[in-house]
């Protein structure tokens, strides 16, 4: 049964289907936010886009992303760009995995594509950083392909709307919301139902206190009916939360300060003041710099501390000033290091961790 010939998920005669596309689309056309990466959504900026918006709200991805495509205004820039360059241009958005993602699809483009985004849906998922949810944006966005679309804001709407119980993240329960997405879609129109879909639960839809008076589908929702809205979709478990304790030294050297490169999956590549994410004892501190970066410094006055939350982390990081007992060569597994003005590295020339850039500018503070 091809795109928009599935079954109507039970409920829903072809006439409320009709419907539901036609004044979700009208409220979309009239109500849109205008985003910068609607302005020109050829296939390289919805790619871009797309990949800044895993997991961050459009109102932080604006400021980001305009920089960003006026730094690689298309996929042959972005490719060509070292990717210090690239993890420059992201510090401070966060999820930095992303970054290197949407750098190595940019290769891979280039590469194997001659440089055009591929319209092929194997080639697109096989590009790095590219599942389900991101290749079906692609499609629908930059093609018009009848692709169906499902993040968290659209499956809120949906469980809303079907009234579907569940953890979201279940597999039956995905599968609903899929089947769902792929049956409500506007073949004619692929590209804005998806984003009027994402739009609606970015904006009206919200995960509390709902704005049903203004929704385009609130006469059809199953939730508003029921008064379940509250309740719908069924909250996934969340995670628990550990307090992290980190310490850090601040060398510094003709106004420069020594910074190192983090290796690893997560946050891989950015750079911040050497530490320890294990304690912050200065004692500790010390042996974890020699250990872990080949760094021979004497720890000398707290400077002051700042708070920071990545994933299911709250880490306290405390910044302590330091003198190098020897310049450094090298350190372990060719991280890296380099002297670097903080005004410099905060302008965005260095790729900083956040992290990175709040103990910098506690730096700074401290210096006035």
């Amino acid at each position: 049964m091809g795109p928009g010939r599935r079954a109507a998920p039970a409920g829903i005669s072809r006439m409320m289907l009709a419907r539901l596309r036609q004044n979700l689309l009208a409220w979309y056309r009239a109500h849109a936010r205008p985003l910068p990466w609607r302005d020109r959504p050829d296939p390289y900026r919805v790619l871009v886009s797309e990949m800044m918006l895993q997991q961050t709200r459009a109102g932080a991805v604006m400021p980001y992303y305009r920089r960003f495509v006026a730094r690689f205004p298309d996929v042959v820039a972005l490719a060509a760009a070292p990717l210090d360059d690239v993890l420059a241009a992201w510090s401070g958005l966060g999820y930095y995995r992303r970054a290197r993602q949407v750098h190595a699809a940019a290769r891979q483009i280039v590469d194997r594509h001659g440089g055009e985004l591929p319209r092929d849906p194997t080639a697109i998922r096989e590009l790095p950083g590219v599942g389900p949810y991101t290749a079906g944006a692609l499609r629908s966005i930059a093609f018009g392909e009848p692709e169906p679309v499902v993040d968290g804001n659209v499956a809120r709407v949906l469980a809303r709307l079907l009234a579907i119980a569940g953890d979201p993240r279940a597999a039956r329960v995905r599968r609903l919301l899929w089947d769902a997405a792929g049956t409500l879609l506007d073949p004619r129109h692929a590209g804005d139902f998806n984003q009027a879909l994402m739009e609606l639960g970015a904006t009206l839809c919200a995960p509390v206190h709902p704005d049903c008076p203004r929704c385009p589908w609130r006469g059809d929702c199953r939730a508003r009916r029921e008064g379940r809205q509250a309740e719908l979709p069924s909250p996934s478990p969340r995670p628990r939360t550990r307090a992290v304790q980190a310490a850090a030294v601040a060398c510094g050297r003709g106004g420069k300060w020594l910074l190192v490169r983090r290796s690893g999956r997560l946050l891989g590549g950015m750079w911040e003041l050497p530490g320890d994410g294990q304690g912050n004892d200065p004692e500790r501190l010390a042996m974890a710099l020699r250990r872990q970066h080949r760094l021979h410094a004497e720890i000398g006055e707290r400077i002051g501390e700042v708070r920071h939350a990545i994933l299911d982390r709250r880490i306290r990081l405390v910044v302590y000033r330091g003198t190098l007992v020897r310049p450094p060569r090298e350190t372990a597994r060719g991280t890296g290091w380099r002297w670097v003005r903080p005004g410099r590295a905060l302008a965005g020339e260095v790729p900083l961790s956040a992290a990175g850039r709040k103990a910098l500018r506690l730096l700074a503070e401290s210096r006035r």
